[in-house]
């Protein structure tokens, strides 16, 4: 079963685009890390999947549910 899937994600601060297409998927079970150096993007990524940075495009999926742009508390 697929608990999380990104499709395309793009994320962008201002006028500044942060995330460039980001894919993933994570099925049931499985351990997954997000690496990267010093502004790669890592925290915007967690911040995009929880709803707390601006999707501009792309897709979340939890649990094959599309959470796209919900807040944390909905």
């Amino acid at each position: 079963m697929q608990a999380l899937k990104i499709e395309n994600l793009e994320v962008a601060y201002g006028g500044a685009k942060i995330l460039h297409g980001v894919s993933l998927n994570v099925t049931q079970g499985e351990i997954v890390a997000v690496l990267g150096p010093n502004g790669a993007g890592k925290s915007t990524l967690l911040r995009a999947i929880t709803g707390l940075a601006p999707i501009i495009k792309g897709e979340v999926f939890f649990q094959n549910q599309n959470i796209t742009g919900q807040k944390p508390y909905s």
